[in-house]
């Protein structure tokens, strides 16, 4: 007998919203063929903090309808080696946020890169997705939809 599956059918686009930022709203790629989430940022900066690493960034571009030019911190989670989506390897600075995602406040760990040439400004990855979610491809935005 076949136990009925309980976990949530996410689109390949989904909406996300960063309580920490002010941030709602922003669109988000699903991705399952990477392993770790990216947040498009620029000037990303390591800083110290009471003698911790912090690292220091402004989020999304000016040309997008969320973007303020206000510089966020945030303690640095690791620093990763991602391989780009053009085959390169980068290291990024993680850190680790609250989201509302698919209507409930969950933690992700984001890498922070400039995803600019890059149409979604969120990518959520497969450690994220994991044993949440079932990912339809030929459906977006079910956020949106009721969630029952």
């Amino acid at each position: 007998m076949q136990k009925k599956n309980t976990k949530p059918v996410i689109g390949r686009l989904e909406k996300i919203d960063f309580p920490e930022f002010s941030i709602s709203n922003l669109d988000a790629k699903i991705d399952t063929g990477a392993y770790t989430s990216s947040l498009h940022c620029h000037h990303i900066e390591p800083i110290k903090s009471n003698g911790e690493h912090w690292v220091q960034f402004i989020l999304l571009d000016p040309n997008h309808p969320e973007y303020e030019e206000n510089p966020f911190s945030c303690p640095v989670h690791k620093i990763r080696k991602v391989k780009s989506s053009n085959g390169q390897i980068q290291e990024r600075f993680t850190i680790k946020r609250k989201v509302r995602f698919f209507g409930k406040l969950r933690t992700i760990e984001l890498t922070l890169t400039n995803r600019s040439e890059m149409k979604f400004p969120v990518l959520i990855g497969r450690k994220f997705l994991t044993d949440r979610f079932l990912v339809d491809v030929s459906k977006k935005y079910l956020t949106h939809q009721d969630i029952s």
